[in-house]
């Protein structure tokens, strides 16, 4: 790559974004501007943050890599981005969210189910676990655009870590959410165009048309590595064997950990709230499911069809072509090996779009989670006035910059491999610990304190205690079920192959069901009060 021609386009997109984060700081009066943008966000700017925000480099470069290595059965996953994460998200949850967060005055995600069940303590717990947890997912994101920048300028990754860090730190601090969704829009439309891109290079860098080439992938099948012949892998264009190992990682994880998840994501959650009504989200729909469908479907086809490109060109299909095995680095280096320098430009700007996009709403989520959720004092007393939460903007800040400092050690610390899990570990504790009492929530006047909290500590005990003794992919990496048992998990399979998702969800969500049903009812006018409906939605 010509260093010169990197710095000037690396200098006017940073120009760029600093200009919307300036304004977003502009823009910025009071704590429910920097907190929701005011709720009157554009649909087109709110569906392209969500969308921006939702898929990050952990789906390009980490899900990516493992559509090299597990084949296109990721696909699935796709199908359920859009079905789930954008039209049941969007025309379900997003309108019952947008209406809720009105009622109760509610600035973050967690701000939203203590008030809706009248209860502190949900909105500490709930703040806790995400500044907690929520480095790992972000850690995971600063991975993907540090091993890009280390394939594409040769440089050792801790250096490639760290500029990318101090790149993000600086206009997430000073924006607000008003300069991250100003930026999201930009980097999701550099996002869209780039995979656009990308998709048609990659069937000209494979030649034999749509037809020839997927039937080239297809017939790698005696190419598959014995590991993942063993683990129940047939061909990169069919799902493993049912059952196997490799069909649970695939199924349980990727598909259902991460397409479930979804929806009770934080990041995402708190978008709804940003729009005036209704309306404003129907007109998200199209713009949303169209942005997924590019940038998940284009990045899980392209990691498939790299195996065609490598074997093509070396003899050997994708993974056998990086060092150590670490399927983070096939996407990089595909795109530095098979496409013309000024695309390595304009993807380079792709993922740090891409990057830059997810992880400025997830320091967003982690500093509100400490400055809001955690120590903010209560604003369920009578009296309480708004003013004095812009108090909360600075404690918001600090938690920004301890989040920003965690995920960083994250990022040097975790093993190779590791984005796609990160990712789906985050989605599945978040799906156990906040889906059920979300869901019975919004739809269900009758769910009350007691059964949240239930439900939630239920989720949060066994997605911890699944992952820790259970699930082997994880249990074997943290290491604590070997320490105490000498075993890498305390069960054989097919349960040590199922994600805590699988486990944990439906659990916590049956516990919610019971225990309000044997419990009091909430006071009838904060029930009354939450589900008050607006003329104008």
């Amino acid at each position: 790559m010509n260093l010169t021609t990197f710095i000037i386009v690396t200098v006017i997109y940073l120009i760029i974004t600093a200009v919307l984060g300036w304004l977003g700081w502009r823009h910025t009066k009071t704590a429910n501007d920097y907190m929701v943008a005011g709720r009157q966000a554009h649909p087109y700017v709110m569906a392209m943050s969500y969308g921006a925000t939702f898929i990050s480099t952990s789906a390009i470069v980490g899900f990516g890599g493992q559509a090299a290595n597990l084949g296109l059965g990721l696909l699935w996953l796709t199908f359920l981005n859009i079905f789930i994460g954008i039209f049941i998200a969007f025309v379900f949850f997003g309108k019952k969210t947008r209406m809720m967060g009105h009622n109760l005055e509610a600035q973050t995600f967690p701000e939203l189910l203590g008030k809706r069940y009248g209860s502190r303590a949900i909105q500490r717990i709930a703040g806790i676990i995400i500044f907690v947890l929520m480095p790992l997912y972000a850690g995971a994101v600063m991975i993907g655009a540090a091993r890009f920048i280390e394939e594409t300028l040769q440089l050792q990754f801790i250096w490639s870590l760290v500029i990318f860090t101090l790149i993000i730190a600086v206009f997430v601090i000073l924006g607000g959410i008003k300069g991250v969704l100003y930026n999201d829009t930009f980097e999701g439309t550099i996002m869209l165009i780039g995979m656009i891109v990308l998709l048609i290079f990659a069937y000209i860098k494979t030649p034999g048309g749509f037809v020839e080439t997927h039937k080239t992938l297809t017939d790698l099948a005696s190419q598959m590595p014995e590991p993942l012949a063993k683990g129940g892998m047939i061909g990169w264009t069919t799902m493993p064997t049912l059952g196997s190992p490799i069909w649970w990682t695939l199924v349980s994880t990727i598909i259902l950990g991460v397409g479930i998840g979804v929806l009770a994501q934080p990041q995402l959650a708190v978008r709804f709230m940003m729009v005036k009504n209704n309306k404003m989200l129907n007109r998200g729909v199209l713009i949303g499911g169209i942005f997924i469908l590019m940038m998940t479907g284009v990045a899980f086809m392209v990691g498939g069809l790299s195996n065609v490109y490598f074997f093509n060109e070396t003899g050997k299909i994708a993974i056998a072509n990086i060092e150590g095995g670490n399927v983070d680095k096939i996407i990089p280096l595909f795109i530095n090996m098979a496409m013309p320098k000024w695309f390595v430009y304009l993807f380079m700007l792709t993922l740090l779009s891409a990057a830059m996009s997810t992880i400025s709403s997830q320091f967003h989520t982690i500093g509100t989670s400490f400055g809001r959720d955690i120590f903010s004092k209560s604003r369920y007393d009578a009296g309480y006035k708004e003013e004095k939460s812009l108090k909360a903007v600075i404690a918001t800040k600090v938690g920004l910059i301890i989040g920003i400092g965690l995920s960083f050690v994250l990022g040097l610390r975790l093993p190779i491999s590791i984005i796609a899990r990160a990712t789906a570990v985050f989605f599945g504790v978040c799906a156990a610990a906040f889906l059920p009492m979300f869901i019975l929530g919004l739809f269900w006047k009758r769910a009350n304190k007691a059964g949240a909290l239930a439900g939630m500590i239920t989720g949060i005990v066994s997605s911890l205690f699944w992952m820790l003794f259970i699930h082997e992919a994880n249990s074997k990496l943290i290491g604590l079920v070997n320490l105490l048992t000498g075993k890498t998990s305390l069960l054989g399979a097919p349960w040590s192959s199922i994600d805590q998702i699988v486990i944990a969800f439906p659990l916590a969500f049956i516990v919610t069901l019971i225990v309000t049903a044997l419990t009091k009812p909430m006071p009838k006018e904060l029930t009354e009060k939450a589900f008050m409906k607006e003329k104008s939605a």
